[in-house]
C-alpha cells in the first residue's frame, strides 16, 4: 500500500480515533510535566503480536509508573506510555518485550516507539505520526523490528 502523509483507510482511521479517545488525556497530563518539571521525556510504544496474550505479558513488563492500554483487540494492539523515559530506556523496553514475545510463540510482531521531548506539537499530531509510523512499518512488513522516532 503506497503512503502519502496521514491517509489511513477506514480500519485504520478507526483505530486512530480510539487511540486519540483513550490516550489524549493521559498524554496531556505528561505535557503537563514537560513543561513544568525538568527531563521528564516520554516514550510511546505501540506493539501488535498474533498468538499470545500481549496484554499480560504488557502488564508484567512494564514499570509501576508507566500507563498501559488496550487499543484494538482484533488486531492486538497495545500502547505503553513510559514516563520520564528517553531514547535508550524505550528501546530497551521494546527490546525486551519483543524477546519475551518470541520466547512465548508469539509471531507477527509490530513495535513502534515515539519519544517525546517537547510540547510543541498539539496531543492529536503525536498520536497520529505514531499511528502513521505503525501502520507505515506494517505496510513496510517491519515484522520483529523496532520503529523508531522522536519528536523535539
Amino acid at each position: 500500500m503506497a503512503r502519502e502523509g496521514l491517509h489511513f483507510n477506514e480500519k485504520q482511521i478507526k483505530i486512530a480515533s480510539k487511540m486519540i479517545d483513550k490516550l489524549r488525556t493521559s498524554i496531556d497530563i505528561l505535557y503537563y510535566f514537560l513543561e513544568h518539571k525538568k527531563d521528564q521525556t516520554f516514550v510511546i510504544v505501540l506493539i501488535s503480536a498474533k498468538e499470545i496474550d500481549l496484554y499480560d505479558l504488557l502488564k508484567n513488563e512494564k514499570r509501576e509508573t508507566d500507563m498501559l492500554f488496550k487499543i484494538n483487540k482484533e488486531e492486538n494492539l497495545h500502547a505503553v506510555l513510559c514516563q520520564k523515559t528517553k531514547v535508550e530506556g524505550g528501546y530497551r523496553f521494546a527490546e525486551r518485550v519483543l524477546r519475551k514475545i518470541l520466547l512465548s510463540g508469539g509471531h507477527s510482531i509490530y513495535t513502534v516507539a515515539l519519544e517525546v521531548r517537547t510540547t510543541k506539537y498539539a496531543i492529536k499530531e503525536v498520536i497520529l505520526r505514531l499511528t502513521d509510523a505503525y501502520f507505515q512499518a506494517r505496510s513496510e512488513n517491519k515484522e520483529g523490528e523496532i520503529v523508531f522516532r522522536s519528536l523535539y
